[in-house]
């Protein structure tokens, strides 16, 4: 199976090392415990709790291989590397929406980091993906699920 590349600020790759850490060692503990005391009920064949958390063990040890993967074909965007010329991974970029005649600024972020509740968003995305490479005061088209949407490049900025 092919991996591909897994763009990261260096805050989102030191989130994930976290995430995996927790997941490792405190989630694993939580779960072994579970475990053991599910086993002081008895009989396997009809213990739910003893089932419950043999399906937590293994999500958590999926979660725990997704993350690895995630981190070992991360790519660390340098943020010195990073210019305001087109948009760009990292860029924070403020738009207006021709139609509705609004503002709104997105940071184009690799798909592990994106966070809508902070307008993060993915350069995979179609707004995102449609964002790259434009330059301050260009018009673009986006194609989103809901139509076509008609963005102005207001600003660009690290």
């Amino acid at each position: 199976m092919e991996e591909k590349e897994v763009l990261l600020t260096q805050e989102g790759y030191d989130n994930l090392e976290k995430e995996v850490e927790y997941l490792r060692t405190e989630k694993r503990a939580e779960i072994a415990e579970r475990i053991k005391v599910a086993l002081g009920f008895g009989d396997l064949s009809e213990n739910s709790e003893y089932d419950e958390a043999k399906n937590a063990q293994a999500e958590n040890e999926t979660k725990i291989a997704n993350l690895e993967a995630k981190l070992r074909y991360a790519k660390i965007i340098d943020e010195s590397e990073i210019d305001t010329k087109s948009v760009q991974v990292g860029n924070t970029v403020t738009v207006k929406d021709l139609e509705f005649n609004e503002e709104e600024e997105y940071t184009i972020v690799g798909s592990t980091e994106v966070d809508l509740s902070q307008n993060k968003i993915s350069n995979e995305s179609p707004i995102g993906a449609a964002l790259l490479g434009a330059k301050k005061g260009e018009e673009i088209e986006i194609k989103v699920p809901a139509g076509i949407v008609k963005y102005k490049i207001i600003a660009i900025k690290k």
